[in-house]
C-alpha cells in the first residue's frame, strides 16, 4: 500500500519520434526516418560502442561526424537485430549533426507497491507492465528502482480522464528496492529498508484465487503524504478464465475516497487489496468511462512472476509506480 516512485534505465535508447532537422536553407530533413528506423526501435550500439543513455548518443553522432564520419547504429526493431548506416545532416537550429530523432533512455512516475515477502524480501508492485509513455511499447529494462513517494495532490478522475497522483520521491526514503524485472503482471525485484503498514503487524496471508468471492474488500492506498489509507470496495465479478492481469471488476464504494479522487486513478496501480483478512490481488487499471470501476488482477500470478511461490515451494522442499526525451 506504500506509494512507491519507480524509475527505469532502458536496455540501449528508445527511439520515441521524429525530430525536423533544418539544414542552411531551411530545409526539414529525416536520416534516420529516411534508412528505415521506426519508432519503438532501441538503439543497442553506436559505431561500436554500447549505447548507454540518450546524451552520450547525440554526443556521438556529433563527434563522429565533425570527422566526417557516416554512423553505423545497431537497432533492435520488433526482436530483430538490424545494422543501418547514417549519414547525419548538420542541424543550423542546434548548431550540431543529428540524424532526425528522438531518444530516451529512462523513464519515471508513481504507483503502489503491492507486497514485500519478509523472507525472501522480493517485492511486487503495480500489477502492469511499465510501457514508454510516447510509443506504448514496453520497457526493455537495463536498471530499475523504487524509493518511497509523497502525494502531495490529486487530479480526480472523472468521465474520459482517469485523474491521477501528483507526488516527489523523497529523497530519504525509509526503504529501496532495485527493480530486476518490468512484466505484464508488475514489476519485481529485491528490496531493503523499513517497510511499515500501520493495519498489518505481521505478514498477511495469500488467498488463492479460488477463495475469492464477489461482495465486500478493502483496498490499501496513499492519497495523501505517505499515509496508507483503508478504503472499502465492492468485488463485482472475477473472471477465472483471462490469463492476463484483468482477472476482477471491483467498484470503489468508500464515500471518502470517491469524494478525495473521483475513484481510482493513475498511482493507485498496485494497490493491494484484502478480503476475508487475505490478499487477493491488487488494482491494475481504471474505466475510463467510469473512474469508480477497475481492474484488477489475482495475487497468486503475481507472486508467481516474482518467483516467491516458487522460491517458497524449493525451500518447503529443503526445509518453508515524464522524463523528455532528448534530440539525437
Amino acid at each position: 500500500g506504500h506509494s512507491i516512485g519507480v524509475m527505469l534505465q532502458t536496455k540501449g535508447v528508445l527511439v520515441v519520434g521524429y525530430a525536423p532537422i533544418l539544414d542552411n536553407h531551411g530545409k526539414e530533413s529525416y536520416p534516420a526516418k529516411d534508412s528505415g528506423i521506426e519508432v519503438g526501435d532501441i538503439i543497442l550500439e553506436i559505431n561500436g560502442a554500447k549505447a548507454l543513455n540518450d546524451i552520450q548518443v547525440a554526443q556521438e553522432i556529433d563527434k563522429k561526424c565533425k570527422e566526417a564520419k557516416k554512423i553505423s547504429l545497431e537497432v533492435q526493431h520488433k526482436g530483430q537485430i538490424k545494422q543501418k548506416i547514417i549519414q547525419p545532416i548538420y542541424c543550423s537550429e542546434t548548431q550540431r549533426y543529428r540524424i532526425g530523432l528522438y531518444i530516451r533512455d529512462e523513464a519515471a512516475g508513481v504507483g503502489t507497491l503491492t507486497f514485500m515477502d519478509p523472507k525472501t524480501k522480493i517485492f511486487g508492485a503495480l500489477g502492469h507492465v511499465i510501457t514508454d509513455i510516447d510509443t506504448n511499447d514496453q520497457i526493455e529494462l537495463s536498471d530499475g528502482k523504487i524509493v518511497e513517494s509523497n502525494i502531495y495532490s490529486i487530479e480526480k478522475g472523472k468521465k474520459g480522464n482517469p485523474g491521477e497522483k501528483i507526488g516527489t520521491f523523497m529523497l530519504q526514503s525509509s526503504f529501496s528496492g532495485k527493480i530486476e524485472k518490468n512484466t505484464s503482471s508488475g514489476v519485481f525485484g529485491t528490496c531493503g529498508g523499513k517497510i511499515i503498514n500501520p493495519f498489518f503487524s505481521s505478514p498477511v496471508p495469500i488467498a488463492w484465487k479460488s477463495e475469492i468471492e464477489t461482495g465486500p474488500a478493502k483496498i490499501y492506498t496513499v492519497i495523501k503524504d505517505n499515509t496508507i489509507e483503508e478504503f472499502d470496495i465492492h468485488i463485482e465479478k472475477i473472471m477465472h478464465y483471462r490469463n492476463d492481469n484483468k482477472n476482477m471488476i471491483i467498484r470503489i464504494t468508500d464515500p471518502i475516497l470517491l469524494e478525495s479522487t473521483g475513484g481510482i486513478v493513475q498511482g493507485m496501480s498496485g494497490s493491494p487489496i484484502i478480503q476475508n483478512g487475505k490478499i487477493i490481488g491488487a488494482i491494475t487499471h481504471v474505466f475510463i468511462n467510469d473512474s469508480s470501476r477497475g481492474y484488477r488482477i489475482f495475487i497468486e500470478k503475481m507472486l508467481t512472476e516474482s518467483g516467491v511461490i516458487s522460491k517458497a515451494a524449493t525451500a518447503q522442499k529443503g526445509r518453508f509506480f515524464v522524463v523528455r526525451p532528448a534530440w539525437a
